[in-house]
């Protein structure tokens, strides 16, 4: 009875779950489904049942309902056959009537549309001659219009006819264009009127187009005539400057050159051939150009009120005509003749303004003109800078220079500043340095590969003078020694100080007429200098000491040649200060570096000497073929060794003109080397055994390096300094030559050990080479007892410097 009472009580709570079930969203439905597993024990199985019996009711209603409308479905499907029969005919029918229509109609289509074609033609020619009707007055009038700017363009300043054309446009204006306002040939008429009323101004400026024509075909001649007039006063101020300097400081401010006097005296020639030239006929402006278009028009402007007009036309197009001045070609920076002529043109256009601006009142201002210059300027200076950046030749610099300074110093006697101008060779003028050290950087190359890096040879008076006048040598020495003998430098010297002096003459050129005062050009000569000392001659000194075809010999040349270039750079100062008397005293004047060019130069000299002695001894050592398991030796010292020995005595004999630092140095360097190489020899992995006898032969080779040490091959040493080079091969040949064993391991580590200098490590490695060696050469020597003894003894030695290396290791 309880369970029929829990089955009826969950009767309708199924019947509440399926009708949630299919009433409710499906994405919902699984809270409603966990109510049946969350509810009693056999809740599950009594809802399946309920919801089998609800499907089954359902599928009975869906069953009946089917029966119900199957008989119309039935029906409907049956007419929608027959229909379709019906249907086919009907189409079949409509497609045949559709065709016959079309192909009857086709004709009267072509008719239809020639009707059509032709009343269309015949309404728009109708139109066309009634419009023409009215736009013909238009245009005959126009046409009038057109004819009489034509002929005001040749009669304007001889009649008034210009009256009948502005007549006209006033008709066209009034009564014609309103009939054809609509029309667009009439809105471009209206439009090109004020055009042609402008043309009527522009008809009366004929004469100053023409003016305008003609100023801008002559401004290269105007300005030509201008820059040569100032060139010629500015050449004769300088050779009077230079003939005057020469008679108050004497031709000995030039040493040993006579370049500068020479050019003085051609300039001074040339100058005064010029004045005997253009003392016949000296043009002006005013010969060369007619100016009275200018003035009529002017005055024809002013008397129609319209000056402000005239002016500002005229203003606009000289401005036009700056620009194209001022617009350079893109070739100019090639040649001289590309600069000057954009010069001539810019000072004929400003000589022509400062023309009208003193014969005329207001076309043209102080105020404008100022405008007109600065914005020249401007552009004059970036033009400039922009080509001059792409000159490589330092001469073409130079004469670009020379025209700034003319075309300045013509502009200047105008009224126009041009301190900017000056400003701007301050740039060009790095800009020349540094093309003239590239020049003279290929001069310096040249000098070097045609030297042959052996003393100057004299024979006689002669050459030695010759050799003096170019180079500032004293030694009281060589001048005692009689005739033939040897300056101690080689031939490129002399060339190299007369090339810097050259340089320091090409860097005075630019400094000329640059109004400055002689400290800054002492200044500007000095820093000049400097660079080409420390930075070129100094690089092409260092890539050529670089070169592998430089040997041992031209290197000592070449430490020998930058000591005697270092002792001539006080008289390269002296020099420098006679040209610009300027005292090396001076607070603020620039001294040389040549010192420390040469210094460094000769440093890098030094340490190449150092890697190429060593680079000869490893040649000499790799000839090295001993035989290391010989059992006596030879009695003498190696060939090889005997060849490396006479190269190093003659090799040192060549350091005797060196400083005594640089041999000392080179020849405790290649002692040590040699010394390094043979320990090397002696603990080469690769060889595996050493017989005594190789040991003696060995101490043979040394006992020829220390003789070589001790015979002093480059003075200076002290004692036997050199000999310590070879100290540690000594004392560990030593060591197995005498066998000493018990008196190294006793006093290792002390400081008066006899063997202080042969490490544990290097006697372990050589005695393993000579065990294995006592092995294999006595393989019956455990039958002698002395052998044995040896052996044992060997083998406790070695068991002996093990210990120690392995106490070293630890410790460290």
């Amino acid at each position: 009875m309880a369970e029929s009472g829990e089955g009826l009580g969950t009767v309708p709570e199924h019947e509440r779950i399926l009708q949630e079930i299919e009433s409710t969203d499906t994405a919902c439905v699984g809270p409603t489904l966990r109510s049946v597993y969350d509810d009693q024990p056999n809740a599950h199985k009594k809802f399946m049942e309920k919801l089998d019996a609800c499907i089954r009711n359902h599928d009975k209603e869906i069953e009946k309902m089917c029966n119900f409308h199957h008989q119309g479905f039935v029906d409907a499907i049956t007419e929608l056959l027959k229909v379709r029969a019906d249907a086919e005919k009907l189409k079949v029918q409509v497609t045949d009537t559709n065709r016959r229509f079309q192909d009857a109609g086709k004709e009267v289509i072509v008719q239809t549309e020639d009707i059509i074609r032709c009343r269309i033609q015949q309404r728009n020619i109708t139109t066309v001659v009634e419009k023409l009707q009215l736009c013909l007055p238009v245009l005959e009038m126009y046409s009038k219009l057109k004819e009489q700017m034509s002929a005001k363009r040749v009669f304007f300043l001889t009649s008034h006819r210009y009256y009948s054309a502005l007549k006209t446009m006033e008709q066209l204006e009034n009564v014609y264009f309103p009939r054809v306002s609509q029309y667009r040939f009439c809105q471009l008429m209206v439009e090109n009127l004020p055009k042609l009323r402008e043309d009527i101004k522009e008809i009366s400026m004929s004469d100053l187009k023409d003016f305008l024509e003609s100023i801008r075909k002559h401004s290269d001649k105007i300005g030509e005539t201008a820059m040569k007039q100032a060139q010629q006063q500015k050449t004769f101020s300088v050779t009077l400057q230079i003939k005057q300097n020469n008679v108050k400081f004497g031709k000995n401010m030039y040493i040993n050159d006579r370049i500068p006097e020479e050019s003085s005296e051609i300039v001074l020639k040339h100058t005064f051939e010029e004045e005997e030239e253009n003392e016949e006929e000296v043009l002006t402006v005013q010969d060369l150009v007619d100016f009275s278009p200018v003035y009529r028009c002017l005055h024809i402007y002013s008397v129609l009120g319209d000056e402000e007009a005239f002016e500002n036309y005229y203003r606009k197009q000289r401005k036009k005509q700056a620009r194209l001045v001022l617009q350079p070609q893109s070739n100019m920076h090639e040649t001289v003749d590309g600069y000057r002529r954009y010069f001539t043109q810019i000072v004929g256009f400003f000589v022509v303004e400062d023309h009208i601006l003193h014969v005329t009142q207001g076309l043209v201002t102080r105020a404008y003109t100022d405008e007109l210059w600065n914005m020249a300027l401007s552009k004059i200076i970036a033009v400039l800078r922009a080509h001059s950046s792409y000159c490589t030749d330092p001469d073409l610099v130079l004469e670009l220079k020379n025209l700034i300074v003319i075309f300045a110093d013509t502009l200047q006697g105008y009224g126009f500043p041009v301190n900017r101008l000056f400003d701007l060779l301050f740039e060009i003028r790095d800009q020349y340095n540094e093309t003239l050290l590239k020049k003279w950087a290929g001069v310096f190359r040249d000098i070097f590969e045609e030297d042959n890096y052996s003393p100057i040879p004299i024979v006689n008076e002669e050459e030695y003078k010759i050799v003096i006048s170019k180079f500032p040598f004293q030694d009281p020495d060589l001048e005692k020694q009689s005739f033939p003998k040897k300056f101690p430098m080689s031939q490129s010297v002399p060339h190299i100080y007369i090339q810097v002096k050259e340089f320091i003459y090409a860097s005075l050129k630019f400094s000329e007429s640059l109004h400055r005062s002689s400290t800054e050009i002492d200044d500007m000569l000095r820093k000049s200098t400097n660079l080409l000392l420390t930075r070129t001659l100094c690089s092409c000194l260092l890539n050529l000491i670089r070169k592998p075809h430089i040997g041992l010999t031209e290197l000592v040349q070449i430490i020998i040649n930058t000591t005697h270039l270092e002792q001539a750079c006080k008289y390269l100062e002296d020099f420098i200060t006679n040209i610009t008397n300027i005292s090396q005293e001076t607070v603020h004047t620039t001294r040389l570096y040549g010192l420390s060019t040469f210094k460094d130069a000769r440093h890098a000299a030094e340490g190449e000497i150092y890697t190429k002695l060593n680079q000869k001894i490893d040649e000499f050592v790799q000839l090295a073929d001993y035989d290391w398991t010989m059992s006596e030796p030879d009695g003498r010292a190696s060939g090889y060794l005997m060849d490396l020995i006479n190269f190093l005595r003659s090799i040192f004999q060549v350091f005797t003109h060196l400083p005594g630092k640089v041999a000392q140095t080179a020849c405790m360097s290649a002692c040590q080397h040699l010394s390094t190489s043979l320990m090397q020899m002696l603990l080469d992995s690769e060889l595996k055994q050493i017989s005594m006898g190789a040991v003696q032969q060995f101490n043979l080779d040394v006992i020829q390096c220390e003789l070589f040490a001790s015979s002093e091959p480059v003075p200076g040493f002290q004692g036997d300094t050199l000999q310590l080079a070879f100290i540690d091969l000594r004392q560990l040949l030593d060591l197995f030559m005498v066998w000493d064993w018990s008196t190294y391991l006793a006093d290792y580590g002390q400081p008066a050990s006899k063997y202080l200098r042969v490490n544990p490590n290097t006697a372990l490695t050589l005695l393993e080479k000579m065990k294995d060696t006592s092995k294999k050469n006595n393989i019956f020597a455990q039958f002698r007892k002395n052998d044995r003894d040896k052996q044992k003894l060997i083998e406790t030695v070695v068991k002996q410097l093990r210990s120690l290396v392995n106490g070293m290791s630890q410790h460290t």
